[in-house]
């Protein structure tokens, strides 16, 4: 039979006040009373019921996490940033695929409402107009993760993307490089098109060089694309040179897809990644590549999710993270 919380407080000898305050770490409790309660707890294995304890305090103490791809590298990252601060604070999480679909995310919204969640972190490439509206009435706090609200209605938490892939094309430029591929996820993701793309036009312009439209792929995010954008580009009548790819999976493509034709990074190409997972440690020759952050922008991400749940002061829901270039063999 199921242990209750009235088991517990008739073997330790005790009220459910007593048990209650325990359980949910009341200072107020006489240390002496404290072991008592929690040896019975121990013994009589006794689990605290969520539900009846949401329904008595008005939360769940759940928070809905909705990403993109549970089973891409980038993502599992920020999913454990988020879970080891949410672990910190006590809360459980509901994790849910939205498969980069804008029906999808907005179908999940109304799930996590229905199931009563204290608040939401979300990771989207687009945060559209029907989107914006949905989460501006939300019934709970949410916080956008390494995702950008242009209208800055929602809080969120990103780094300077453009800033970042300009000085990014900056190092390339830097290395002699006049011919500089750009080749990211789908420009429909507002990160890739209107940021980390102005970057790079940005430092194309300060060192005269003219953009060239068929140096400039905005593709399927992945390692397949990769491999054939590489096969496109280095067909051209004047081919780059260099690439600065939008994740680290396109960058491995680009890598190999050069060493299929015999050629060799960063000898015949340089490329750097905008990124930084564990694929940039893992393939060879390693990536240089701009750091994003993933942990830390799922850390504090919760973090700030947590502020609003409790109704704590935020100064600033805006938070730019800071990020760094680590060069490694990808580029001379």
């Amino acid at each position: 039979m199921t242990v209750t919380i009235y088991d517990v407080a008739r073997e330790a000898n005790v009220s459910m006040a007593t048990v209650s305050r325990v359980v949910n770490g009341n200072p107020n409790v006489k240390p002496t009373t404290r072991k008592k309660v929690l040896d019975v707890i121990e013994r009589l294995e006794y689990r605290p019921n969520a539900v009846a304890r949401g329904l008595a305090s008005k939360k769940t103490t759940t928070v809905g996490v909705i990403i993109p791809d549970i089973s891409n590298v980038f993502y599992a990252e920020l999913a454990r940033g988020i879970e080891d601060i949410a672990t910190m604070y006590r809360y459980n999480i509901i994790l849910s695929n939205s498969d980069q679909r804008e029906e999808k995310e907005l179908q999940l919204l109304d799930n996590m409402y229905g199931k009563q969640v204290d608040g939401i972190v979300m990771m989207s490439d687009q945060v559209s107009e029907e989107l914006q509206n949905k989460m501006s009435h939300s019934p709970v706090p949410i916080v956008l993760a390494g995702t950008l609200d242009e209208m800055k209605e929602i809080a969120s938490v990103n780094i300077d993307y453009l800033q970042a892939a300009y000085e990014a094309v900056k190092h390339l430029i830097a290395n002699g490089h006049r011919r500089i591929a750009y080749i990211s996820g789908p420009f429909s993701s507002t990160i890739n098109k209107k940021f980390k793309f102005e970057g790079y036009k940005k430092a194309l312009e300060e060192e005269g060089i003219a953009l060239d439209e068929d140096l400039v792929i905005a593709t399927e995010d992945s390692y397949d694309s990769g491999l054939e954008d590489f096969e496109t580009l280095s067909q051209l009548a004047d081919p780059p040179t260099a690439f600065f790819a939008g994740s680290d999976e396109l960058a491995i493509g680009i890598i190999h897809g050069a060493q299929d034709l015999g050629k060799s990074v960063p000898e015949d190409y340089e490329v750097i990644s905008f990124e930084n997972s564990k694929l940039a440690r893992m393939v060879r020759p390693q990536l240089t590549s701009v750091v994003l952050p993933l942990y830390d922008i799922g850390a504090v991400s919760m973090r700030l999710l947590t502020k609003y749940m409790n109704k704590e002061n935020v100064e600033d829901g805006q938070v730019i993270l800071p990020y760094r270039m680590i060069e490694r063999n990808s580029t001379k």
